[in-house]
C-alpha cells in the first residue's frame, strides 16, 4: 500500500478525515496478516514509511505508526503519505544461558 492521504477536503472534517484514514491502514493491516502463511514462516512482518510526504518519508516501525502519523499531522499539513509492504518473518530462537525458566 502507497498512499497519501489528503486531509483538507471541502465539506469535510480534518479530524474525521484523519480517523478515517488510520482506520483504513488497521484494515488494511488486518487483512494482509489474515493472507496464508509461505511454508517456513511464522508471521506476516511489515516495512513501513511514513512522513508529510513520499519525499521525506522515514522508516517507522508498525506499531509506531499511528504515533508517526500524529507527528506528521501535528503542525496542519494537509496531507500525509504512507506506505507499507508485507514481508514474510521468522521468530528466532532466544538463547538459552542454561537455566531452566
Amino acid at each position: 500500500m502507497k498512499k497519501t492521504f489528503q486531509l483538507h477536503i471541502e465539506g469535510k472534517n480534518r479530524d474525521r478525515l484523519l480517523d478515517a484514514s488510520k482506520h483504513e491502514i488497521r484494515k488494511y493491516l488486518a487483512r494482509e496478516r489474515r493472507k496464508a502463511l509461505p511454508e517456513g514462516v511464522d508471521y506476516w512482518d511489515f516495512d513501513c514509511l511514513c512522513g508529510a510526504s513520499a519525499e521525506s518519508a522515514s522508516v517507522v516501525h508498525v506499531a509506531e505508526l499511528t504515533r508517526a502519523i500524529d507527528a506528521a499531522t501535528a503542525d496542519g499539513a494537509p496531507a500525509f503519505f504512507v506506505a507499507i509492504s508485507a514481508k514474510p518473518g521468522v521468530r528466532k530462537t532466544r538463547p538459552s544461558d542454561g537455566e531452566p525458566g
